[in-house]
């Protein structure tokens, strides 16, 4: 696989779509979104990462247009002011922002890098990822650690399970109360483990029980697991409901709330496990992820100054990211080019000494010249490649790929160019200068 294609990426996130937007840009599973990216035309490489507050698609493909028609996946049934399309650079700084909480709704929340992380092995499992995917996060992530470690990002409430815990306690007292949590999942936990400071009981319900009774087990209040299909009954112990499951369809109908008082319910499912109606029964109020706006902005207030410290770290970590592409893309080049003058060098050898009456260590002295001779030829036009790659003078490279790569360009059948397949036009000008005279006498002679 080439590593020349470009990447780009679209975005449905929470700063433009609404919950019901979210719901339709999402897909059945990251992984099958990335197997469906990559059965489409021209693209090599793809990631999907989907979570609460939202979708995004990178692929890598010949062209910014190729990858737009793929990434149509996720935008096809929204307005083009809620999506977002993005460029080979923009997504590579989305996704270092995304990784160290920036674009989250919780700013500098934990969960998103554990996201990240699930994403990029889901996409990895099935073949979504290249040269280029991987160094782009693998640099998020890493860019992700140290904005916690560096910084006070993740100082406060972190995650919108600990937002929701908030959101309620400012409309009653959640003391001596009991709190049902749906889902047995990272959200679901996290739930769990933000209720337990603040009521007395807590009841985990779960598809699957052991799951539910491990959450319980995990909390320092009186905890209870059940199964999903107990939760109804649930709902009618808890002052507070907080559903985070996986499920495609609503776990709860709005009757489900009609008896059970005054209840406070937050919905951070994606896509939502409470009908929007339920907030229509008397007694209940319904939170979703767009309700949670109101608390994270306080956060949001609080790790401002954190939050420009981050900012600078992702600048310095974009910018070593694109120069660590460059430099890749120029040892393409220079590889080929030692490629190229080895087989050279390896057939004047051989020919030199067909026949010649050398002993051992003569046939090692002229072997360390011929190594010596093409290590100088080359030592100049090798720092002008990479000069060029670092002033983003592709045309240099381009033309010095079509000269000693094989495997570039639509003659890829043809070997490797020899000095006399070379004409002097053919040699960037940033070369020449480093080239000696005596080798570019010869180009000019032939």
């Amino acid at each position: 696989m080439k590593d020349n294609g470009v990447i780009v990426g679209v975005r449905v996130s929470h700063d433009r779509a609404s919950v019901d937007q979210l719901e339709t840009a999402a897909t059945d599973s990251q992984r099958h979104a990335v197997e469906s990216l990559l059965s489409r035309p021209g693209v090599e490489e793809a990631l999907a990462l989907q979570t609460c507050n939202r979708t995004e698609g990178y692929v890598v493909a010949p062209d910014h247009e190729t990858g737009l028609d793929a990434l149509s996946l996720f935008t096809h049934d929204i307005s083009d002011d809620v999506a977002v399309t993005m460029d080979h650079e923009e997504s590579l700084r989305h996704l270092l922002r995304v990784a160290a909480g920036l674009e989250s709704i919780v700013l500098g929340e934990d969960q998103i890098l554990g996201q990240l992380r699930d994403a990029y092995e889901d996409a990895r499992g099935v073949g979504g990822i290249g040269p280029l995917l991987e160094d782009g996060v693998t640099k998020a992530i890493h860019v992700g650690e140290r904005a916690r470690n560096e910084t006070r990002i993740n100082e406060g409430v972190v995650s919108l399970a600990s937002a929701a815990v908030r959101l309620v306690d400012r409309e009653c007292s959640l003391d001596g109360e009991t709190a049902l949590v749906v889902g047995a999942g990272e959200m679901g936990q996290l739930a769990a483990k933000a209720l337990s400071t603040r009521v007395d009981r807590v009841i985990v319900a779960n598809r699957t029980v052991p799951h539910a009774e491990h959450v319980a087990e995990t909390v320092d209040v009186d905890a209870s697991a059940v199964a999903l299909d107990a939760a109804d009954a649930a709902v009618e112990e808890a002052r507070i409901v907080v559903t985070a499951t996986g499920s495609n369809e609503h776990v709860f109908d709005a009757e489900t709330f009609a008896e059970s008082g005054e209840t406070y319910v937050v919905d951070i499912a994606q896509p939502r496990d409470v009908p929007a109606d339920a907030d229509g029964v008397p007694g209940v109020t319904v939170y979703d992820l767009d309700a949670l706006e109101s608390v994270t902005e306080e956060t949001r207030a609080q790790r401002r100054r954190a939050a420009e410290a981050v900012e600078r770290l992702v600048d310095e970590e974009f910018d070593h990211l694109l120069t660590q592409y460059k430099r890749k893309r120029a040892d393409r080049v220079i590889s080929a080019m030692y490629e190229s003058a080895e087989q050279v060098k390896t057939a004047e050898l051989n020919t030199a000494m067909t026949g010649a009456d050398f002993d051992e260590e003569q046939r090692e002295i002229v072997e360390s010249m011929a190594d010596a001779i093409v290590s100088q030829l080359l030592a100049a036009p090798t720092r002008s490649l990479r000069d060029a790659a670092e002033e983003d003078d592709w045309s240099t490279i381009q033309t010095a790929l079509e000269l000693f790569d094989p495997e570039f360009g639509p003659e890829s059948g043809d070997p490797p160019a020899a000095i006399e397949d070379v004409a002097i036009e053919d040699i960037p000008e940033g070369m020449r200068d480093e080239i000696p005279a005596s080798v570019l006498e010869q180009l000019a002679d032939d």
